[in-house]
């Protein structure tokens, strides 16, 4: 058996794994890098092997970074099946589906710029012909049911707790001469405590381990703080009637928020203000949370679908989808909430909203998660005072706040409990992916001290042989 590391090394974007077992090739993840467009477009669009040569893709959750460049292999010659949980392959339908739209409208931008330059036009990575191509090959899977994938190789799906119908991957190997070997592959993991989704089911007994490690460097703060805290920051903006600009990922972030600060108006902790989600892909990705019960918390589901409410609709809640009513929030006066997506504000409504209101000293920007390297998000967060929107350079004068809790990933104590199932004399391999250095790195040697043997910080291209 062969690791070859191609996206996700020692980043936290485009996850990207190819395994070959028992002569197949099994690629988990195909996701999008995000950053920098003149470093990410080449990524994206090439390949370091044959896609046709690929014999079957496992798919862990919905999120882009995962699966965005899922059409490009499809189009690229794949044509095998895509395992992925029920939940999964609605959010993906809907997901890749907005990503074709949002690269079709960036490549129109980038090529006006080339035609006044002289520069020949570019195509984008794929179009919507290309994603409809692709979701013919997404099969539906249970949480805990194993599938034979091929002679001598079965997997299945434990729930993740990251985002809704996200999954830890277990692969049960048999290898010539009749050696056995479990492998799991954690996917993003989420956290014990999150709201509306059900807590992770770890992998156990694995021989075999890669791992995330987003926040291996960091502790959350409890649900406690961060709600008093949230509630605080509200009010305060609300009294100098400000807007909150709140970049959240359509899928997962905003409905944590979204159910947050329902409990919040009905503790009576924050005002009667009005609340915008400024998203299409988070309206439709709503209805996605509506149609799968089986994946929320027993909380959610006792507190308010039993009660007959909706945790993801309450009446200060306004979901808009037209662009008209989009425009109309920028001469709306604050006080307000405007939750738009990307989470990393590196496309979607939520940089005109950045445009509008990044220069107003009332306003509040904030950021619930984490945000790669070069992003925009990641920029404002690290404290640069002029920002590059559309083209134009915005001074920063808004107010900027982060609040890592909100993140759907677990912190570093939660990482190491994850493993707890896994003693150390069999769990003999662990990858740390999905993680910048300052993050993964600490995590590495938390799990040397505690006994792990063979802790590695694969780069990209790196094969291992297990």
């Amino acid at each position: 058996m062969k690791i070859h590391f191609i996206g996700g090394a020692r980043t936290v974007t485009g996850s990207l794994h190819l395994l070959h077992i028992n002569g197949k090739k099994i690629l988990l993840e195909c996701g999008l890098f995000q950053g920098r467009r003149k470093d990410t477009y080449e990524k994206n669009k090439n390949f370091p092997f044959d896609p046709k040569e690929i014999d079957v893709l496992i798919l862990s959750h919905a999120h882009i970074d995962h699966s965005g460049n899922i059409p490009n292999l499809v189009s690229k010659g794949f044509d095998g099946l895509i395992y992925a949980t029920a939940a999964t392959v609605d959010l993906c339908q809907i997901m890749l589906r907005d990503s074709a739209h949002l690269q079709e409208k960036d490549i129109e931008w980038v090529n006006k710029k080339h035609s006044r330059k002289g520069e020949p036009p570019v195509e984008p990575l794929y179009t919507l012909d290309d994603v409809e191509k692709s979701i013919e090959h997404f099969i539906g899977v249970q949480y805990n049911k194993t599938i034979e994938l091929f002679d001598g190789i079965n997997f299945s799906f434990r729930d993740a707790g990251h985002i809704l119908g996200s999954a830890g991957i277990h692969l049960e190997i048999k290898e010539p001469g009749n050696k056995k070997l479990s492998f799991g592959f954690s996917g993003d993991i989420g956290r014990p405590e999150s709201p509306v989704i059900k807590s992770p089911d770890v992998l156990r007994e694995l021989d075999v381990i890669i791992m995330e490690s987003t926040y291996g460097n960091r502790l959350h703060s409890s649900t406690e703080e961060v709600e008093e805290e949230l509630a605080q920051t509200i009010n305060q903006i609300v009294n100098d009637n400000g807007k909150i600009i709140i970049p959240a990922f359509a899928v997962g972030r905003t409905q944590t928020i979204v159910y947050v600060l329902h409990k919040l108006f009905n503790q009576n902790r924050i005002p009667e203000i009005p609340i915008y989600v400024d998203s299409p892909l988070a309206v439709d990705a709503t209805n996605v949370f509506r149609s799968h019960p089986e994946c929320l918390d027993r909380e959610t589901y006792r507190v308010f679908l039993q009660n007959g409410e909706d945790p993801f609709g309450f009446s200060r809640l306004k979901y808009i989808k037209k662009v008209e009513e989009s425009k109309e929030l920028n001469d709306k006066p604050g006080p307000m909430i405007i939750i738009s997506a990307s989470g990393m504000a590196e496309g979607g409504r939520i940089l005109h909203h950045l445009a509008n209101n990044i220069e107003n000293p009332k306003n509040l920007i904030l950021f619930v998660g984490y945000a790669a390297e070069q992003t925009l998000a990641r920029k404002i967060m690290d404290g640069e005072k002029r920002v590059n929107i559309f083209g134009e350079e915005y001074e920063v004068r808004a107010k900027v706040k982060t609040m890592d809790y909100f993140s759907a990933h677990a912190d570093q104590n939660e990482l190491l409990d994850y493993l707890r199932l896994n003693p150390t004399k069999k769990l003999r391999n662990i990858f740390l992916v999905h993680g910048e250095e300052d993050q993964a790195i600490p995590l590495r040697q938390k799990l040397l001290t505690k006994g792990y043997k063979n802790v590695e910080f694969p780069v990209s291209g790196s094969i291992y042989e297990i």
